[in-house]
């Protein structure tokens, strides 16, 4: 019997891949040629990258801005004690490398909220979260909706946790988000210069085996995804919420609100050789009135602060978006008082800081900007900054 056996093994050749491509609906060139981005590379993050690397998806985005801590060895796969201190991204990327060869993985040392521009997420497939607060979710889910992109997220808390699966044009994450939820956000985002022991607070209590769980369920629904030509149930607008207690798991359904705020759809965007270094919104103008005809208005997807004045009568320039400014951004050097900020979200020729350049003034690289004239939109994507952006990822 045994030798029946080892003849019919020898009869083909197998390859790292070949137990994956027996599922009848698999497809592994897809995979190689998917480009998936995974926001956060903590506990959940770092099951993600490992799927991904061992699935042989072709290009892993990895976005996080924080360093491996002694407490992450307990929970990530993917770090070592020598990793102590070093970005989350770098690691993981490297390890993701290191499982598989056929995988090409890059980090971004970066703040999704802040940093990522939409010309980014244009060039995923899927985006998968593993974060640990809302307004980072918030923004994925806004960018993702802009240049309808699907993406997964996340969550986890000692043995429990949820996956759920956003899919423009159903219902997206704000959908799904109560009354608290806002509270938590706008609490989070008027307490930018938190201690170390006050983040502390903030930690949730994780374990490495439900972050396998709810990982294996994001990627196992990312594949499906992927595979949109098979016809495969999803999760899409739907939350997988497994007790790990108790081991129940239900799905539930998610409503989609008519008047939510990240409905928001890209849908005429121009590559243009530009780069947010070199741009101004000067430029910017003169080509949307070229092409639109007439008075245009450059609306931005953040507010950008100006100036402040302090109770003091001073006064400074400060132009930066205001999700980048710390307490001590808006202090008066007279007299150290906090200052007062104005703040604008659209740009026209009649502005007076036309010449400045978009990313001296906060907005990221490799971003999307939109420009209308009455009702009329087009997307200006900022395409010079893509190789910057994403190393060559693309070559």
């Amino acid at each position: 019997m045994s030798m029946d056996i080892e003849f019919e093994k020898n009869d083909f050749e197998e390859n790292r891949y070949s137990r994956l491509e027996l599922i009848p609906w698999w497809n592994q060139e897809l995979l190689h040629n998917s480009t998936v981005m995974v926001v956060g590379a903590g506990a959940i993050g770092n099951e993600l990258i490992k799927n991904l690397a061992l699935l042989g998806v072709g290009k892993i985005v990895i976005v996080d801005m924080d360093k491996i801590e002694q407490t992450n060895l307990t929970r990530s796969i993917l770090y070592r004690m020598k990793d102590v201190g070093k970005y989350k991204s770098e690691a993981a990327a490297q390890s993701a490398m290191e499982i598989n060869p056929d995988v090409r993985a890059i980090c971004l040392n970066s703040n999704i909220v802040t940093d990522i521009g939409l010309g980014v997420f244009r060039q995923m497939d899927v985006v998968l979260g593993g974060l640990d607060n809302r307004e980072a979710r918030l923004a994925i889910n806004q960018s993702c909706y802009k240049v309808n992109k699907p993406w997964i997220d996340g969550a986890i808390e000692v043995l429990n946790g949820f996956a759920r699966v956003f899919v423009p044009p159903g219902p997206c994450y704000e959908c799904t988000m109560t009354e608290t939820d806002w509270r938590l956000i706008n609490k989070r985002k008027s307490c930018a210069l938190l201690t170390h022991d006050q983040m502390l607070e903030g930690k949730t209590p994780t374990t490495p085996t439900s972050s396998s769980v709810i990982a294996g369920i994001q990627v196992q629904e990312m594949l499906k995804l992927l595979h949109n030509d098979r016809n495969l149930p999803t999760l899409a607008g739907k939350g997988y919420v497994f007790n790990g207690l108790t081991h129940d798991s239900f799905v539930v359904e998610y409503q989609q609100k008519e008047d939510c705020m990240s409905h928001d759809l890209y849908e005429d965007i121009r590559e243009m050789p530009w780069s947010a270094r070199t741009v101004s919104f000067g430029d910017i103008i003169e080509e949307a009135s070229r092409e639109l005809g007439g008075s245009v208005v450059i609306e931005l997807d953040r507010d950008i602060a100006t100036t402040a004045t302090c109770v003091c009568g001073h006064k400074k320039d400060i132009f930066n978006t205001v999700n980048r400014l710390r307490g001590k951004d808006i202090v008066c050097e007279k007299c150290g008082k906090s200052m007062q900020f104005e703040a604008i979200h659209t740009v026209t020729a009649d502005s007076d800081f036309l010449g400045r350049k978009l990313f001296d003034v906060g907005l990221p690289l490799y971003h999307i900007i939109a420009v209308r004239k009455g009702m009329k939109y087009i997307y200006y994507e900022l395409s010079a900054d893509k190789d910057e952006v994403l190393g060559g990822l693309f070559e």
